[in-house]
């Protein structure tokens, strides 16, 4: 099983980035993805998932509007756009993966009932 996390870098705020997921060794189909990142000093947050059952996609409060998840079955990748870009969006990002069937009442933001993850790609926003 593998999740390799890709695209990070230095943008300016009011940028774009889009981070890929490029997973191996078990099917897209039938587990959630999600996406999480830590800045120096705090914990690891989550920021955004994607429920395979349904393909309901979740955001926390924070980049909702801004960031948009997705997943692309044929290139065995799920991606996170992020628009507009701000500073405190600041962090490593890490993708990672679970079987649960993931719904509005399900506690995901701490990845808790994630069960394996990839490297993280540096996200850097700043002028």
């Amino acid at each position: 099983v593998q999740l390799q996390a890709s695209g990070g870098g230095l943008v300016q705020p009011g940028g774009s980035l889009r981070l890929s997921c490029v997973v191996s060794g078990f099917r897209l189909q039938v587990y959630s993805i999600g996406w999480f990142r830590q800045a120096p000093g705090k914990e690891r947050e989550g920021v955004s998932c994607f429920s395979y059952r349904d393909r309901t996609t979740y955001y926390t409060n924070s980049v909702k509007g801004r960031f948009t998840i997705s997943r692309d079955l044929s290139k065995n990748t799920v991606y996170l756009q992020m628009d507009n870009l701000k500073s405190e969006d600041t962090g490593v990002y890490y993708c990672a993966r679970t079987g649960y069937y993931i719904t509005s009442g399900t506690t995901w933001v701490d990845g808790r009932i994630f069960e394996d993850w990839g490297q993280g790609t540096q996200v850097t926003v700043s002028s």
